[in-house]
């Protein structure tokens, strides 16, 4: 695993090292977008919206919409002087009971592992917790923003658990709610049993959606059924003549949107003439 943040956790008078490694790895199947007709990967461009312009990643800054039509731009000197917690440092707030923390609040986990210098501090805190039966109310700052995390104990490591704020969990408001619904002895008895009787282990529920995308792609390939992209190197050149007319045409032109998106079909035209010619000196040379 590769660590992802390295900081230290504040408690009482100890200054704990830790590194944070993702407490999960998703296993979903990359899929790309691509051309049916080909199989070329489609790329996604940033296009401004007022000139039509490709806009580099140095010249992109946040932005807030305000009524009228208008944008507040916000930059990274603006972000940067916002208050938020020390960048490398999780901030004991307190302990609370774990049962206090409704799992509707998690959001993502991260293991914590101590540097060697802050082992005997790290498991003191760990046994603590599993001590008491508590977790620790923290804070942190990740990716800049202050978050809000508890500390808690699994399989002898302690976990940052993130937390949505109070304000961001919905309560439900539902008509049944609302209604007085009269459940007889009888039938919650035969309820209770059911749930009592029907048990689960999830270590044995697996991605069934997952194996069968997997055993498709295995069974496509295996027998053929593939496409190979061509005339890469004719679109390439294609694509770069007509990006330098159209900039030129965009230079004079007193409607560069509609003249940007004149100039990409006749890209995308020019793209399928040359795997036409392509197909067809490989169809030649074969014979």
């Amino acid at each position: 695993m590769r660590a992802v943040w390295k900081g230290t956790i504040g408690f009482g008078d100890y200054a704990i090292p830790v590194k944070a490694y993702s407490a999960v790895g998703e296993h979903a199947v990359p899929l790309h977008q691509v051309h049916e007709p080909d199989g070329g990967r489609v790329r996604v461009r940033r296009v401004c919206e007022v000139d039509g312009a490709d806009v580099p990643d140095a010249e992109i800054v946040k932005g807030y919409p305000v009524p009228g039509g208008d944008v507040v731009v916000l930059t990274e000197d603006d972000l940067a002087r916002l208050p938020s917690p020390p960048a490398d440092t999780i901030d004991v707030h307190g302990f609370v009971p774990a049962s206090d923390i409704d799992p509707v609040c998690f959001a993502k986990s991260y293991y914590l592992e101590p540097e060697p210098a802050g082992t005997k501090p790290y498991v003191l805190l760990a046994s603590a917790l599993l001590e008491t039966e508590r977790v620790a109310v923290v804070k942190v700052a990740l990716r800049r923003r202050e978050t809000l995390a508890a500390l808690r104990v699994r399989d002898q490591t302690i976990v940052l658990q993130t937390l949505l704020w109070p304000d961001e969990v919905r309560r439900p408001d539902f008509a049944f709610l609302h209604e007085d619904v009269d459940l007889r002895r009888g039938e919650l008895r035969r309820a209770v049993n059911l749930v009592e009787e029907l048990g689960a282990d999830l270590a044995s529920y697996t991605d069934q959606h997952r194996e069968a995308l997997e055993a498709l792609i295995r069974a496509k390939a295996e027998g053929g059924d593939v496409e190979r992209p061509t005339g890469r190197e004719q679109d390439e050149g294609v694509t770069r003549l007509l990006m330098a007319l159209q900039q030129r045409t965009v230079d004079s032109d007193p409607a560069p949107v509609e003249t940007a998106r004149a100039a990409a079909a006749m890209a995308s035209r020019a793209r399928a003439a040359a795997r036409k010619a392509a197909s067809r000196r490989g169809l030649s040379s074969s014979t």
